[in-house]
């Protein structure tokens, strides 16, 4: 995994030039949006037990057969894996988020993803829209726009580009199980 810092010094360096220009105005804007950045990690995961568990509870009422025998989630079992794995995928999202680096994301969450999940006969379909509410409420959290109090303050100012930073994230979660 790389940060922004060791992905510029990677980058210059396999070109055999100095670290400049664009690569020191995209340093300069990440380091302004640090704070933003910490904020939105620290409200998706004071925030990230609601937030899978609602993730989890709004597919289940979109779907009942999921509760149903013979359903996704039916047994107790099926619903503790279900809540581990929102819980997994938010994690690694949360990190990439930190590091502005989606790599953590891809080689230990996303890598094998979609196989998994079909050899366990995990309905992708519900799993991806899971992921679809999860990627709303982290954005609402970021942005300040969720209808429920936050745990925790944020800095104030836009934060909409950390916003879509956060949902490409989901994105790729969601093509990764697809």
């Amino acid at each position: 995994m790389l940060d922004a810092f060791s992905r510029a010094a990677v980058s210059a360096d396999s070109s055999g030039s100095f670290i400049g220009g664009g690569e020191l105005a995209s340093l300069k804007s990440f380091i302004a949006d640090g704070n933003k950045r910490l904020d939105a990690v620290n409200a998706i995961t004071s925030n990230a037990s609601c937030i899978v568990s609602d993730a989890v509870a709004g597919i289940c009422c979109e779907n009942t057969g999921l509760t149903a025998p013979n359903g996704g989630v039916y047994t107790n079992r099926k619903m503790a894996a279900c809540l581990r794995d929102g819980e997994i995928v938010l994690r690694y999202v949360s990190y990439a988020l930190l590091a502005g680096d989606a790599s953590v994301l891809q080689d230990r969450c996303l890598n094998g993803l979609r196989e998994t999940y079909a050899a366990l006969g995990v309905p992708t379909g519900s799993a991806s829209r899971a992921v679809a509410i999860m990627k709303a409420a982290a954005g609402a959290l970021i942005t300040n726009t969720n209808s429920q109090p936050k745990k925790m303050p944020v800095t104030t100012g836009d934060c909409s580009n950390i916003a879509g930073e956060a949902a490409s994230y989901f994105d790729m979660v969601i093509s990764a199980i697809s």
